[in-house]
C-alpha cells in the first residue's frame, strides 16, 4: 500500500480528502501546516505529498524548498493543492519543483489521477535506471561514449521512442525537463509567450538535433514551449540517464559544452540580425533558415505560418507580408497558400 502525506490546514478539507484517498487504497499521512509536514516527511518518507500553498507557520512553497535540500526527501513526488489559479503562482510551484499542481475546487478523479500518474512516473523512471545500470555494466571500456555522434547512436539504441504530429506541443513552458531529446525525423520549434501575448521563436531545430537540454545535470522547468513543425519522431533519454552516462563518459561532455557554445553564438548571432539588419535581409535569412531545418533540398517548398516566420525574423507580421509580396513580384519566391518555394536561391542569399 502506497503512503500519501496530506498537508492541508483547512481542518474539514484534510478530513475529506484523507478519507478519499484511504478509500482509494491509500495510507495516509497528515499534517496542518508546512511545518509538522517536514517532520512526517523526513520520519515516514511517504511516496508522494500532496500539499496546500497558503498555510501558517510555513507555507507550501517553503515546505518544498525544505524537502528538496534534503537526500532523504528530495526524491518524493510532490503535488500542490491550492485554491491560487494565477499562472506565476503555478509557474513558480513548477519551477520550484513540484511535480504537479491540482487547483481548487477539485474532483476525486482529479486527485487520484494525479497521484497515480506521479507514482508511475516514479516507477518507469526506477525501471529506467535500472536499465541503464544494466546496460553501462555490459559496455565495456573501448565501447566508452567519446564523441557527440556516438552519444546520439546511443539515443537511437536505448532512447524512448515519441511520434508527434504536425502542431502538436511536444512539451509546454514549465513542464519538467524529464527528457533530452534528439530528432530522428521531423523538426521542431521552441518559442516563448511575451505578456501581450506575442510569440517569439527561440530556436529552431531540424533531424539529427538536440534539443530539450534545459539542464543536462536538473530536472527543471522548461523556459520555453516546444512544437513539431512537420511530423516528427524523436528518441529521448531521460535525466537521470542522461547524467548516468555523463559521469560515466566524461569525453563527451566537451562535445556538449561545444555544443552549447554554437547555441550561443546562434542565439547571438540572431540578436545582432534583429536589432541591425534590414527587414529584406531578416526575412531572407529567415526563410533559408527555415529551409534548411525543414526540408533536405532548398527548392522544395516550405510549409509554414506568417507568424512563425515573423516571429523568428522579429518582424512584424504585416510587414513581413509585404516583404513576401514583393520578393514574390521579384521571382525571388513562389506563395502558394501556406507554402513558400525559393525559386532563386542566389538571389535571396544576396539580399542585404
Amino acid at each position: 500500500m502506497k503512503t500519501v502525506l496530506l498537508i492541508e490546514d483547512d481542518i474539514v478539507l484534510r478530513e475529506n480528502t484523507a478519507e478519499l484517498l484511504e478509500l482509494a487504497h491509500y495510507k495516509v499521512l497528515t499534517a496542518s501546516n508546512g511545518k509538522v509536514g517536514i517532520t512526517l516527511a523526513k520520519k515516514h518518507l511517504p511516496d508522494i505529498i500532496v500539499c496546500d500553498i497558503m498555510m501558517p507557520e510555513l507555507d507550501g512553497y517553503s515546505a518544498l524548498k525544505i524537502l528538496s535540500k534534503s537526500k532523504t526527501t528530495k526524491h518524493i513526488p510532490f503535488i500542490f493543492l491550492s485554491a491560487k489559479t494565477e499562472r506565476s503562482d503555478i509557474r513558480k510551484g513548477m519551477n520550484l519543483g513540484a511535480d504537479d499542481y491540482i487547483t481548487k475546487p477539485f474532483s476525486e478523479d482529479d486527485l487520484i489521477s494525479a497521484i497515480e500518474s506521479r507514482l508511475a512516473k516514479v516507477s518507469i523512471l526506477k525501471d529506467l535506471g535500472k536499465k541503464l545500470h544494466n546496460i553501462t555494466e555490459e559496455v565495456h571500456e573501448e565501447d566508452e561514449i567519446k564523441t557527440l555522434n556516438e552519444l546520439k547512436n546511443f539515443f537511437d539504441d536505448y532512447g524512448d521512442e515519441f511520434e508527434f504530429n504536425k502542431d502538436d506541443v511536444i512539451y509546454h513552458e514549465g513542464d519538467h525537463s524529464n527528457y533530452i531529446y534528439l530528432i530522428n525525423r521531423g523538426a521542431v520549434k521552441c518559442y516563448r509567450i511575451d505578456e501581450q501575448g506575442k510569440e517569439l521563436v527561440t530556436a529552431l531545430y531540424k533531424e539529427d538535433d538536440l534539443f530539450g537540454y534545459t539542464s543536462f545535470t536538473q530536472n527543471i522547468a522548461h523556459k520555453e514551449t516546444a512544437t513539431a513543425i512537420a511530423n516528427t519522431k524523436l528518441f529521448g533519454v531521460s535525466i537521470i540517464e542522461f547524467n548516468t552516462i555523463l559521469d560515466k563518459n566524461h569525453k563527451v561532455v566537451l562535445e556538449l559544452i561545444e555544443l552549447l557554445t554554437d547555441d550561443l553564438s546562434v542565439i547571438k548571432e540572431q540578436l545582432l540580425q534583429m536589432a541591425y539588419g534590414s527587414v529584406n535581409k531578416k526575412t531572407a535569412d529567415t526563410i533559408l533558415k527555415f529551409a534548411e531545418k525543414i526540408n533536405k533540398k532548398p527548392g522544395d517548398p516550405i510549409q509554414i505560418s506568417r507568424n512563425d516566420l515573423a516571429s523568428v525574423a522579429g518582424i512584424a507580421t504585416e510587414t513581413l507580408i509585404r516583404t513576401l509580396t514583393l520578393f514574390k513580384k521579384q521571382g525571388i519566391i513562389e506563395i502558394n497558400g501556406r507554402n513558400i518555394k525559393v525559386v532563386n536561391l542566389d538571389r535571396l542569399k544576396r539580399i542585404n
